[in-house]
């Protein structure tokens, strides 16, 4: 048997193992595990509503239960939830979809924590006995895990600050990572300076309706990107000019922009080149849903990848939660600069018709949770 021969054996064993790899690791991440069920509680322990969800799949996988009512560590405070709002992050850990969540925590098979919900608004119930920014009765807004529900527990230290005082409750927990996504893309992402020419590609969804208030708050001269029906409330929030993209394509026309926030991910890359100015950026947040391994994250891969290629600056964001973040939206929002469009309001019990409603991808800014 001659050396090249035995090489090429090599080469193929080697190609079938690495298949045989492949394909067994991809069926270990995407295979879904059936439904477990709740432990049961201690005799005696307190008890709260919340929505958990305990395998992967559509909204009917969410389920209203009573379970542990949680108890503040030293530098936690409890907060009785008031209101909570839906996000895309919620649709994409309910599915575990695309795969790629699994992978970075989620969990493989079944979701690891049962809760679901970030954004939130309420009232300080009891602080841990290190807390010092708050107090029981404190009116608050935030981010933390588990949201949907009666009760949470969130560091004192982190994603949570005190509620602006002409905002509802509703109009609070609509804020966290849809304002932030749009604070960041703006400011840190696209750098935005006043008189610059800023289009927002999806202007009438929850970040949308952020971004343009934002953008607008900032000084630049906002043109808005959305379907007929939400046009005249794309002006009313702001926008300088408006698009209906069921009847013109933006990026065939001869308008220039500084920066373009792209949410909606619906045209190529190089499309969107086109209507930029020399040396303007564009920004993408996020994009369809589709594909089962990387979802949206595709379109921002190819946005980090392209940039070095051309003059203009491609790039993708993904939003932090920070309070002194939510802070600056708090100021613009207690001094009217902006404020949170919220589209429809559910009940806690109504959790998966909210989550549906939301992915179905027609929400006019937020889709609230309320508890009674």
């Amino acid at each position: 048997m001659s050396r090249p021969f035995r090489a090429r054996n090599i080469l193929l064993a080697l190609a079938s193992v690495l298949a045989v790899g492949l394909a067994a690791g991809a069926a270990y991440v995407s295979h879904d595990s059936p439904c477990g069920t709740a432990a049961p509680l201690a005799p005696g322990t307190r008890t709260m509503r919340a929505i958990v969800y305990r395998c992967y799949g559509a909204p009917d996988v969410l389920k209203l239960e009573k379970v542990a009512k949680p108890v503040p560590a030293d530098h936690q405070v409890l907060v009785r939830v008031r209101a909570a709002s839906v996000n895309p992050y919620d649709w994409h850990l309910m599915t575990g979809l695309p795969y790629v969540v699994r992978l970075v925590g989620s969990g493989i098979g079944a979701p690891k924590s049962p809760r679901l919900g970030v954004d939130f608004a309420g009232t300080v119930e009891e602080v841990g006995r290190q807390v010092t920014r708050f107090k029981p009765g404190d009116e608050v807004l935030g981010g933390a895990n588990g949201a949907f529900a009666e009760y949470l527990t969130v560091f004192d230290g982190g994603a949570i600050i005190a509620k602006p005082t002409n905002l509802t409750f509703e109009q609070s927990a609509a804020v966290p990572i849809a304002a932030l996504t749009a604070l960041q893309a703006l400011r840190d992402a696209g750098h935005v300076q006043p008189g610059q020419r800023v289009l927002i590609n999806g202007a009438s969804g929850g970040v949308g309706t952020f971004a343009v208030q934002i953008a607008k708050a900032l000084g630049a001269k906002v043109t808005g990107v959305c379907s007929t029906r939400n046009l005249a409330a794309a002006t009313a929030i702001g926008a300088d000019h408006v698009i209906d993209y069921t009847r013109e394509d933006f990026t065939r026309g001869s308008a220039r922009y500084d920066l373009i926030l792209d949410i909606a991910g619906n045209h190529p890359l190089l499309d969107y080149r086109r209507v930029l100015a020399p040396g303007g950026s564009f920004v993408i947040v996020g994009g369809p849903s589709d594909g089962r391994w990387l979802g949206p994250l595709m379109p921002m891969l190819k946005a980090m990848a392209l940039s070095p290629l051309v003059h203009e600056k491609f790039t993708a964001m993904f939003a932090q939660l920070k309070s002194e973040d939510l802070a600056v939206v708090a100021d613009l929002m207690q001094r009217g600069k902006v404020t949170p469009v919220i589209d429809r309001q559910y009940k806690l019990s109504e959790t998966p018709d909210a989550v549906r409603y939301q992915q179905a991808g027609h929400a006019r800014g937020k889709v609230i949770i309320t508890l009674e």
